[in-house]
């Protein structure tokens, strides 16, 4: 079987449309930083922004996935990945996640130790479709198949943070923040 290699640059594609939250949140930074931070603030909070923004697009650009005869190498735009040996692998499957009318799916490994690893590239989203990620995870899956012996390969039961979806967690946080600033807010002195 051939050599498989998933890379975040054929999938993660810069457009306007994505671009477009960032550049509203400089505006923002620039009006009311500069009323509020003055020039030498307003300009650290920009580069910042840009500095974080910036290296989080590099490393989505540069993170991979290869599957080959030694097992899946995973590698998160720095340094040249880890490699997870087949024996090691006890299943794969795909990850979806659902919120806001739209849904994403990624594909990740279970660890003997229980440890769960998705693999970057190997994933479709509304912002950025993969057209071959069904076709693509089934040439894992053989590979994964072809790899093992089918008394190595456990599906893993399922855990509380299985039951997590980015909705409830950003609820949650929203909550706990709200209630932080009550209670900061309720301590200050009239």
């Amino acid at each position: 079987m051939n050599e498989l290699i998933f890379r975040g640059k054929d999938l993660f594609r810069p457009s306007w449309s994505n671009l477009g939250p960032l550049v509203i949140v400089l505006v923002l930074q620039l009006g009311i930083g500069s009323t509020r931070l003055g020039a030498t603030g307003t300009f650290w909070l920009v580069l910042g922004t840009l500095v974080l923004g910036g290296g989080a697009f590099v490393l989505s650009w540069r993170c991979w996935s290869r599957v080959d005869a030694q097992g899946v190498t995973v590698c998160w735009g720095l340094g040249r990945g880890r490699t997870y040996p087949w024996q090691d692998i006890r299943w794969v499957d795909v990850r979806e996640t659902k919120g806001n009318g739209t849904a994403s799916s990624s594909a990740r490994i279970f660890l003997d130790g229980g440890r769960r690893r998705s693999l970057p590239g190997l994933q479709t989203s509304a912002i950025y479709p993969a057209a071959e990620f069904d076709v693509n995870f089934q040439r894992l899956v053989n590979w994964w198949e072809y790899s093992t012996h089918p008394t190595q390969r456990i599906r893993p039961a399922k855990q509380f943070r299985d039951r997590l979806t980015p909705t409830v967690v950003g609820l949650f946080l929203g909550l706990l923040i709200v209630a932080v600033v009550m209670v900061v807010v309720g301590l200050q002195p009239s």
